[in-house]
Protein backbone atom coordinates (compact mmCIF):
# COMPACT_ATOMS: atom_id res chain seq x y z
CA UNK A 1 0.00 0.00 0.00
CA UNK A 2 1.35 3.45 -0.91
CA UNK A 3 1.89 6.05 1.84
CA UNK A 4 -1.02 8.10 0.51
CA UNK A 5 -3.32 5.05 0.46
CA UNK A 6 -2.25 4.06 3.97
CA UNK A 7 -2.96 7.54 5.28
CA UNK A 8 -6.35 7.61 3.59
CA UNK A 9 -7.24 4.36 5.34
CA UNK A 10 -6.65 5.81 8.80
CA UNK A 11 -9.38 7.56 10.79
CA UNK A 12 -9.42 11.32 10.21
CA UNK A 13 -8.88 13.38 13.34
CA UNK A 14 -11.19 16.32 14.05
CA UNK A 15 -9.89 19.72 13.06
CA UNK A 16 -8.43 21.79 15.89
CA UNK A 17 -7.11 24.86 14.06
CA UNK A 18 -9.29 27.71 15.32
CA UNK A 19 -11.35 30.06 13.18
CA UNK A 20 -8.63 32.64 13.80
CA UNK A 21 -5.70 30.78 12.17
CA UNK A 22 -3.04 31.81 14.67
CA UNK A 23 -0.77 29.44 16.61
CA UNK A 24 1.57 30.28 19.49
CA UNK A 25 4.89 28.62 18.73
CA UNK A 26 6.29 26.38 21.46
CA UNK A 27 9.18 28.13 23.21
CA UNK A 28 11.23 26.50 25.97
CA UNK A 29 10.83 28.27 29.28
CA UNK A 30 8.23 30.62 27.80
CA UNK A 31 5.00 28.93 26.72
CA UNK A 32 4.04 27.52 30.09
CA UNK A 33 0.51 27.69 31.53
CA UNK A 34 0.95 31.27 32.77
CA UNK A 35 2.05 32.71 29.45
CA UNK A 36 -0.51 30.69 27.50
CA UNK A 37 -3.26 32.08 29.75
CA UNK A 38 -2.17 35.66 29.08
CA UNK A 39 -2.14 35.05 25.33
CA UNK A 40 -5.48 33.23 25.37
CA UNK A 41 -7.12 36.02 27.34
CA UNK A 42 -5.89 38.52 24.76
CA UNK A 43 -7.31 36.78 21.70
CA UNK A 44 -8.30 33.63 19.86
CA UNK A 45 -5.75 31.10 18.69
CA UNK A 46 -4.10 27.76 19.40
CA UNK A 47 -1.59 27.91 22.24
CA UNK A 48 1.03 25.15 22.24
CA UNK A 49 2.94 23.92 25.28
CA UNK A 50 6.68 23.98 25.72
CA UNK A 51 8.47 21.19 23.88
CA UNK A 52 8.16 17.86 25.72
CA UNK A 53 10.57 14.99 25.12
CA UNK A 54 8.75 11.81 24.16
CA UNK A 55 10.99 9.50 26.20
CA UNK A 56 10.62 11.59 29.34
CA UNK A 57 6.85 11.42 28.91
CA UNK A 58 6.94 7.64 28.42
CA UNK A 59 9.09 7.33 31.54
CA UNK A 60 6.56 9.55 33.36
CA UNK A 61 9.07 12.09 34.53
CA UNK A 62 7.24 14.28 37.07
CA UNK A 63 8.29 17.61 35.56
CA UNK A 64 7.36 16.41 32.08
CA UNK A 65 3.93 15.27 33.24
CA UNK A 66 3.39 18.72 34.73
CA UNK A 67 4.23 20.28 31.36
CA UNK A 68 1.38 18.31 29.75
CA UNK A 69 -1.06 19.25 32.50
CA UNK A 70 -3.34 22.05 31.34
CA UNK A 71 -5.57 24.48 33.19
CA UNK A 72 -9.19 23.36 33.54
CA UNK A 73 -10.42 26.11 31.20
CA UNK A 74 -7.64 25.71 28.63
CA UNK A 75 -9.13 24.61 25.33
CA UNK A 76 -8.07 23.34 22.93
CA UNK A 77 -5.11 21.78 24.72
CA UNK A 78 -2.03 21.51 22.53
CA UNK A 79 1.26 19.78 23.27
CA UNK A 80 4.47 19.58 21.27
CA UNK A 81 6.55 16.39 21.38
CA UNK A 82 10.19 15.91 20.47
CA UNK A 83 11.70 12.52 19.74
CA UNK A 84 13.99 10.56 17.43
CA UNK A 85 12.63 7.04 17.94
CA UNK A 86 9.38 6.04 16.20
CA UNK A 87 8.41 3.49 18.84
CA UNK A 88 8.98 5.89 21.71
CA UNK A 89 7.02 8.57 19.86
CA UNK A 90 4.20 6.09 19.26
CA UNK A 91 3.98 5.35 22.98
CA UNK A 92 4.17 9.02 23.94
CA UNK A 93 1.29 9.93 21.63
CA UNK A 94 -0.68 6.97 22.94
CA UNK A 95 -0.25 8.28 26.49
CA UNK A 96 -1.40 11.75 25.47
CA UNK A 97 -4.45 10.39 23.68
CA UNK A 98 -5.46 7.50 25.93
CA UNK A 99 -5.16 9.62 29.06
CA UNK A 100 -6.92 12.60 27.46
CA UNK A 101 -4.01 14.92 28.10
CA UNK A 102 -4.37 17.07 24.95
CA UNK A 103 -6.59 17.81 21.96
CA UNK A 104 -3.71 18.24 19.52
CA UNK A 105 -0.13 17.00 19.18
CA UNK A 106 2.58 18.87 17.28
CA UNK A 107 5.86 17.17 16.37
CA UNK A 108 9.09 19.16 16.66
CA UNK A 109 11.36 18.94 13.63
CA UNK A 110 12.51 22.53 13.74
CA UNK A 111 14.65 23.08 16.83
CA UNK A 112 18.07 24.39 15.66
CA UNK A 113 20.00 24.48 18.94
CA UNK A 114 23.29 22.55 18.93
CA UNK A 115 22.49 20.29 21.89
CA UNK A 116 19.57 18.92 19.84
CA UNK A 117 21.01 18.83 16.32
CA UNK A 118 24.36 17.32 17.37
CA UNK A 119 22.42 14.14 18.21
CA UNK A 120 20.41 14.18 14.99
CA UNK A 121 17.24 15.66 16.45
CA UNK A 122 15.16 18.74 15.72
CA UNK A 123 15.93 20.45 12.42
CA UNK A 124 18.64 17.88 11.62
CA UNK A 125 16.22 14.95 11.58
CA UNK A 126 14.22 15.56 8.35
CA UNK A 127 17.45 14.98 6.40
CA UNK A 128 16.98 11.30 7.24
CA UNK A 129 13.88 10.81 5.12
CA UNK A 130 13.06 7.29 6.26
CA UNK A 131 13.30 8.18 9.94
CA UNK A 132 11.24 11.35 9.53
CA UNK A 133 8.45 9.47 7.82
CA UNK A 134 8.55 6.66 10.39
CA UNK A 135 8.19 9.07 13.32
CA UNK A 136 5.29 10.93 11.71
CA UNK A 137 3.59 7.68 10.78
CA UNK A 138 3.98 6.31 14.31
CA UNK A 139 2.42 9.45 15.80
CA UNK A 140 -0.52 9.50 13.37
CA UNK A 141 -1.19 5.79 13.85
CA UNK A 142 -1.06 6.12 17.64
CA UNK A 143 -3.50 9.03 17.54
CA UNK A 144 -5.83 6.83 15.47
CA UNK A 145 -7.96 9.77 14.41
CA UNK A 146 -8.75 10.85 17.96
CA UNK A 147 -6.56 13.98 17.92
CA UNK A 148 -4.87 15.74 14.99
CA UNK A 149 -1.13 15.51 14.52
CA UNK A 150 0.85 18.35 12.96
CA UNK A 151 4.53 18.97 12.28
CA UNK A 152 6.68 22.08 12.65
CA UNK A 153 9.93 22.26 10.73
CA UNK A 154 12.53 24.51 9.13
CA UNK A 155 13.60 24.77 5.51
CA UNK A 156 16.50 22.42 6.09
CA UNK A 157 19.95 22.19 7.57
CA UNK A 158 21.50 24.85 5.33
CA UNK A 159 21.06 26.25 1.82
CA UNK A 160 22.70 23.15 0.30
CA UNK A 161 20.63 20.69 2.32
CA UNK A 162 17.01 21.79 2.09
CA UNK A 163 14.42 19.27 3.25
CA UNK A 164 11.12 21.08 3.58
CA UNK A 165 9.46 20.05 0.31
CA UNK A 166 10.22 16.34 0.70
CA UNK A 167 9.44 16.36 4.41
CA UNK A 168 6.24 18.31 3.89
CA UNK A 169 5.11 15.85 1.23
CA UNK A 170 5.92 12.87 3.45
CA UNK A 171 4.07 14.39 6.40
CA UNK A 172 1.04 15.08 4.21
CA UNK A 173 1.06 11.53 2.87
CA UNK A 174 1.16 10.17 6.41
CA UNK A 175 -1.97 12.11 7.32
CA UNK A 176 -0.95 15.15 9.38
CA UNK A 177 -3.50 17.89 9.93
CA UNK A 178 -1.12 20.65 8.82
CA UNK A 179 2.53 21.49 8.28
CA UNK A 180 4.10 24.61 9.82
CA UNK A 181 7.26 25.97 8.19
CA UNK A 182 9.75 28.43 9.67
CA UNK A 183 11.33 30.20 6.73
CA UNK A 184 14.90 29.74 7.96
CA UNK A 185 17.42 26.91 7.95
CA UNK A 186 19.07 25.43 11.02
CA UNK A 187 22.25 27.27 10.05
CA UNK A 188 20.43 30.61 10.11
CA UNK A 189 18.88 29.91 13.50
CA UNK A 190 17.25 33.31 14.19
CA UNK A 191 19.47 35.59 12.10
CA UNK A 192 18.61 37.51 8.98
CA UNK A 193 15.21 37.59 7.35
CA UNK A 194 12.81 34.66 7.09
CA UNK A 195 12.31 33.39 3.54
CA UNK A 196 8.57 33.64 3.05
CA UNK A 197 8.94 32.42 -0.55
CA UNK A 198 9.72 28.95 0.84
CA UNK A 199 6.36 28.99 2.63
CA UNK A 200 4.70 29.87 -0.68
CA UNK A 201 6.51 27.03 -2.45
CA UNK A 202 5.45 24.53 0.20
CA UNK A 203 1.86 25.72 -0.05
CA UNK A 204 1.95 25.17 -3.82
CA UNK A 205 3.59 21.77 -3.31
CA UNK A 206 0.97 20.44 -0.89
CA UNK A 207 -2.34 20.32 -2.70
CA UNK A 208 -4.70 19.54 0.15
CA UNK A 209 -2.75 19.82 3.42
CA UNK A 210 -2.86 23.21 5.18
CA UNK A 211 0.42 25.08 5.53
CA UNK A 212 1.14 27.58 8.31
CA UNK A 213 3.90 30.16 8.01
CA UNK A 214 6.38 31.07 10.73
CA UNK A 215 9.12 33.70 10.87
CA UNK A 216 9.31 37.48 11.29
CA UNK A 217 5.74 38.12 12.39
CA UNK A 218 6.18 41.11 14.69
CA UNK A 219 2.81 42.81 14.13
CA UNK A 220 -0.72 41.94 13.04
CA UNK A 221 0.03 43.60 9.71
CA UNK A 222 2.96 41.21 9.23
CA UNK A 223 0.62 38.25 9.67
CA UNK A 224 -1.84 39.54 7.09
CA UNK A 225 1.01 40.24 4.70
CA UNK A 226 2.46 36.75 5.13
CA UNK A 227 -0.87 35.13 4.30
CA UNK A 228 -1.38 37.41 1.31
CA UNK A 229 2.15 36.86 -0.06
CA UNK A 230 2.46 33.12 0.57
CA UNK A 231 -1.11 31.81 0.42
CA UNK A 232 -0.53 30.20 3.83
CA UNK A 233 -3.56 28.95 5.73
CA UNK A 234 -2.44 30.59 8.96
CA UNK A 235 0.53 31.81 10.94
CA UNK A 236 2.71 30.60 13.81
CA UNK A 237 3.99 33.35 16.10
CA UNK A 238 7.09 32.90 18.25
CA UNK A 239 9.48 35.70 19.20
CA UNK A 240 7.01 38.39 18.10
CA UNK A 241 4.88 37.87 21.21
CA UNK A 242 7.73 37.97 23.74
CA UNK A 243 6.73 40.65 26.22
CA UNK A 244 3.67 41.27 24.06
CA UNK A 245 0.93 38.71 24.79
CA UNK A 246 -1.64 41.30 23.65
CA UNK A 247 -0.39 40.69 20.09
CA UNK A 248 -2.88 37.82 19.87
CA UNK A 249 -5.79 40.20 20.36
CA UNK A 250 -4.43 42.31 17.50
CA UNK A 251 -4.00 39.20 15.34
CA UNK A 252 -7.55 38.06 16.04
CA UNK A 253 -8.92 41.46 15.06
CA UNK A 254 -6.83 41.54 11.89
CA UNK A 255 -7.98 38.12 10.70
CA UNK A 256 -11.61 38.89 11.56
CA UNK A 257 -11.49 42.17 9.67
CA UNK A 258 -12.02 44.33 12.78
CA UNK A 259 -10.02 47.45 13.68
CA UNK A 260 -6.70 46.43 15.22
CA UNK A 261 -6.48 47.49 18.90
CA UNK A 262 -3.79 49.99 19.74
CA UNK A 263 -0.69 48.89 21.60
CA UNK A 264 -0.98 49.47 25.36
CA UNK A 265 0.54 52.32 27.32
CA UNK A 266 3.35 51.56 29.74
CA UNK A 267 0.86 51.68 32.61
CA UNK A 268 -1.08 48.86 30.94
CA UNK A 269 2.09 46.94 30.11
CA UNK A 270 3.16 47.06 33.75
CA UNK A 271 -0.22 45.65 34.73
CA UNK A 272 0.22 42.76 32.29
CA UNK A 273 3.75 42.14 33.54
CA UNK A 274 2.51 42.06 37.15
CA UNK A 275 -0.26 39.61 36.27
CA UNK A 276 2.23 37.42 34.42
CA UNK A 277 4.39 37.24 37.54
CA UNK A 278 1.38 36.48 39.72
CA UNK A 279 0.30 33.62 37.45
CA UNK A 280 3.81 32.15 37.50
CA UNK A 281 3.94 32.36 41.29
CA UNK A 282 0.54 30.69 41.58
CA UNK A 283 1.78 27.81 39.45
CA UNK A 284 5.34 27.36 40.72
CA UNK A 285 5.57 29.18 44.03
CA UNK A 286 6.90 32.67 44.62
CA UNK A 287 10.61 31.86 44.51
CA UNK A 288 10.53 30.01 41.19
CA UNK A 289 7.81 32.26 39.76
CA UNK A 290 9.82 35.42 40.38
CA UNK A 291 12.95 33.79 39.04
CA UNK A 292 11.03 32.88 35.88
CA UNK A 293 9.59 36.36 35.27
CA UNK A 294 13.08 37.88 35.21
CA UNK A 295 13.74 36.78 31.63
CA UNK A 296 10.61 38.63 30.47
CA UNK A 297 11.55 42.04 31.90
CA UNK A 298 13.62 43.29 28.96
CA UNK A 299 10.94 42.18 26.50
CA UNK A 300 8.10 43.91 28.32
CA UNK A 301 10.09 47.12 28.84
CA UNK A 302 11.67 47.28 25.39
CA UNK A 303 11.29 50.78 23.96
CA UNK A 304 10.31 52.41 27.25
CA UNK A 305 12.38 54.74 29.40
CA UNK A 306 13.27 52.97 32.64
CA UNK A 307 16.13 53.99 34.90
CA UNK A 308 19.11 51.68 34.69
CA UNK A 309 19.18 50.72 38.36
CA UNK A 310 15.48 49.76 38.18
CA UNK A 311 16.06 47.59 35.09
CA UNK A 312 18.95 45.85 36.81
CA UNK A 313 16.93 45.26 39.97
CA UNK A 314 13.96 43.90 38.00
CA UNK A 315 16.34 41.39 36.44
CA UNK A 316 17.05 40.03 39.92
CA UNK A 317 13.58 40.38 41.50
CA UNK A 318 12.93 37.79 44.22
CA UNK A 319 9.38 38.45 45.47
CA UNK A 320 6.10 39.96 44.37
CA UNK A 321 6.48 42.61 47.06
CA UNK A 322 9.84 43.64 45.62
CA UNK A 323 8.37 43.59 42.13
CA UNK A 324 5.60 45.97 43.19
CA UNK A 325 8.09 48.33 44.78
CA UNK A 326 10.27 48.42 41.67
CA UNK A 327 7.36 48.87 39.26
CA UNK A 328 6.21 51.83 41.37
CA UNK A 329 9.50 53.53 40.48
CA UNK A 330 8.74 53.38 36.74
CA UNK A 331 7.05 56.38 35.12
CA UNK A 332 3.87 54.79 33.68
CA UNK A 333 2.92 57.81 31.55
CA UNK A 334 4.61 56.56 28.38
CA UNK A 335 3.14 55.43 25.08
CA UNK A 336 4.19 52.29 23.26
CA UNK A 337 6.93 52.79 20.67
CA UNK A 338 5.41 51.29 17.52
CA UNK A 339 8.73 51.29 15.66
CA UNK A 340 10.41 49.31 18.42
CA UNK A 341 7.40 47.00 18.62
CA UNK A 342 7.75 46.13 14.93
CA UNK A 343 11.43 45.18 15.29
CA UNK A 344 12.90 41.74 16.13
CA UNK A 345 12.62 40.50 19.69
CA UNK A 346 14.39 37.66 21.47
CA UNK A 347 17.26 35.76 19.93
CA UNK A 348 18.84 37.01 16.69
CA UNK A 349 21.91 34.74 16.62
CA UNK A 350 22.82 32.52 13.70
CA UNK A 351 25.07 32.11 10.70
CA UNK A 352 27.25 29.35 12.13
CA UNK A 353 27.50 25.86 10.71
CA UNK A 354 25.01 23.55 12.41
CA UNK A 355 26.37 21.03 14.86
CA UNK A 356 25.60 17.59 13.41
CA UNK A 357 26.62 13.98 14.11
CA UNK A 358 29.71 12.80 12.25
CA UNK A 359 28.80 11.72 8.73
CA UNK A 360 25.18 12.86 9.09
CA UNK A 361 25.04 14.48 5.65
CA UNK A 362 26.65 11.58 3.78
CA UNK A 363 23.30 9.87 3.24
CA UNK A 364 19.66 10.96 3.49
CA UNK A 365 18.86 7.60 5.08
CA UNK A 366 19.66 6.11 8.46
CA UNK A 367 22.79 3.94 8.52
CA UNK A 368 24.44 2.16 11.45
CA UNK A 369 26.45 5.21 12.53
CA UNK A 370 23.31 7.34 12.56
CA UNK A 371 21.42 4.65 14.45
CA UNK A 372 24.03 4.62 17.20
CA UNK A 373 23.91 8.40 17.48
CA UNK A 374 20.12 8.42 17.63
CA UNK A 375 20.09 5.81 20.38
CA UNK A 376 22.37 8.11 22.36
CA UNK A 377 20.06 11.04 21.65
CA UNK A 378 17.13 9.17 23.17
CA UNK A 379 19.13 8.29 26.25
CA UNK A 380 20.46 11.84 26.62
CA UNK A 381 16.95 13.19 27.17
CA UNK A 382 15.71 10.24 29.19
CA UNK A 383 14.01 11.38 32.34
CA UNK A 384 14.27 15.09 31.55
Amino acid sequence: MSPASAAAARPVAPAVLPDVPVVLAPMAGITNRAFRRLCREAGAGLYVSEMVTSRALVERNAETLDMVTFAADESPRSVQLYGVDPQVMREAVRIVVDEDRADHVDLNFGCPVPKVTRKGGGSALPWKRDLFRSIVRAAVEAADGRVPISVKMRMGIDAEHLTYLDAGQAAAEEGVAWVALHGRTAEQMYAGTADWSAIARLKEHLASTPVLGNGDIWTAQDALRMVAVTGADGVVVGRGCLGRPWLFGQLAAAFEGRPIPADPSLAQVLGILRRHAELLCADYGEVRGCRDIRKHMAWYLKGFSVRQHVRLALGMVASLEELDRLLAEVDPDQQFNAEVGASPRGRTSGGRRPTLPDGWLESPFVDEAASACLREAELSVSGG
